[in-house]
């Protein structure tokens, strides 16, 4: 059985505008879970074998605070891997940019520009390459792809303002398809 909102949706969903860029920025994280077990695997089984070492050596106390290391590395692993969740959705079709982003907590702020009254702005270090990246329009000014690295920045500042400038020139029409 479906309700009024589900059949709206839908209507909504069928109507929806083409994408002309479309990005999921997420960090990145070089170790996934598989990793992150063998570490700590590898790292308590090396600090409960020290440990035994300064135990049969009379310095007990030792012992615990090797388990106490284990226990405080565990923890920043699992602060590392709940602020990967965090992520910015940036879609651009011939009428709208929306900017979503989602914080590690699960947060959501969400922005909504016309493509055709806004502009990008860089910070470039000549060493690195682009350092900060953000949207203005109308007053706002957001930063954007915070978890990119300076390369990928400019990867992806190339292919926003191309999007930028295919919205701008609006929709194109193929009458032979």
């Amino acid at each position: 059985m479906s309700t009024g909102n589900e059949i709206e949706r839908k209507d909504f969903e069928d109507q929806r505008e083409p994408q002309i860029f479309s990005a999921l920025l997420t960090p990145h994280r070089s170790l996934n879970r598989t990793g992150f077990l063998a570490v700590m695997l590898f790292l308590s089984a090396v600090s409960f074998v020290t440990g035994l070492v300064f135990l049969m050596m009379g310095a007990w106390p030792v012992f615990g605070f090797f388990g106490l290391d284990v226990l405080v590395i565990w923890w920043a692993f699992k602060v590392n891997f709940r602020s990967a969740r965090a992520r910015e959705e940036i879609v651009v079709t011939p009428t709208e940019l929306r900017v979503r982003r989602v914080s590690h907590r699960g947060q959501v702020v969400e922005w909504s520009f016309n493509p055709l009254w806004v502009r990008l702005d860089t910070e470039v270090d000549e060493d690195f390459g682009i350092e900060h990246l953000y949207l203005i329009s109308r007053g706002h000014r957001i930063r954007l792809a915070r978890f990119l690295g300076p390369d990928e920045k400019a990867s992806f500042y190339k292919g926003l303002v191309e999007a930028l400038n295919a919205a701008r020139r609006g929709p194109t029409y193929n009458p032979m398809t």
